[in-house]
């Protein structure tokens, strides 16, 4: 379930920051759920995100189709900062899922939410769905968030994603994908995220972990 094109945002570069996963063509390091060198706090169970961010920001439209969902479990710290950097968190994967659906590498979500190196590999994660003339269908769920701040303009981030319910669809003749999910399904994200002049919280570096013992739900 999107297994054959696993998202992953930029080698790390910042010391700040040492993630605990891999992508495409790295090697894979421990399976970890853990922000290495800081303490993770685990969020508790909640729905998906509020509309909390600040409203004088002009966001792009995230919106997806109505065949495609995205559902935010434990997305509540009860911090107001980690939530505003969880919320942008979300709607920065809401975002690559919408330039998927759509077959745009342009989105204005990506260069929104994301900055640096992890926008030119969001892009290019976008471009290979539309070299293999694929989207996809379904709700991908999102779940066990933990934050830690590292200053007043940098976080790291580790959430799970659950792909079993969000199969490949041929972008040409809207067959879907039949193939049962498998433990490649389900994906470990570590990410730095930093603010930005607006005040939003870009996705800067990262890395996942398809089939990661952390995410399975057994």
């Amino acid at each position: 379930m999107r297994r054959e094109f696993p998202v992953t945002l930029a080698i790390l570069t910042s010391a700040g920051l040492l993630l605990s996963a891999c992508g495409n063509g790295l090697d894979r390091p421990e399976d970890s759920d853990s922000i290495t060198g800081v303490e993770t706090e685990k969020v508790t169970p909640s729905d998906i995100p509020s509309d909390s961010a600040d409203q004088s920001v002009q966001r792009p439209d995230i919106s997806l189709p109505a065949d495609v969902k995205d559902v935010f479990e434990g997305w509540k710290t009860g911090n107001d900062e980690k939530d505003l950097i969880l919320d942008d968190v979300a709607r920065s994967q809401t975002a690559v899922n919408k330039a998927i659906v759509e077959g745009d590498v342009d989105a204005p979500g990506l260069s929104f939410y994301y900055a640096g190196e992890a926008l030119i590999t969001s892009a290019a994660f976008v471009q290979s769905w539309l070299d293999a003339d694929l989207t996809y269908t379904g709700t991908t769920r999102y779940f066990n968030p933990r934050v830690e701040l590292f200053d007043d303009e940098s976080a790291g981030v580790s959430f799970c994603a659950d792909e079993t319910m969000a199969p490949n669809k041929d972008r040409r003749s809207g067959k879907v994908d039949e193939e049962p999910p498998s433990r490649d399904s389900y994906v470990l994200y570590n990410t730095r995220v930093e603010k930005d002049e607006n005040g939003v919280w870009q996705t800067t570096s990262g890395l996942d972990v398809r089939g990661s013992a952390k995410c399975i739900q057994e």
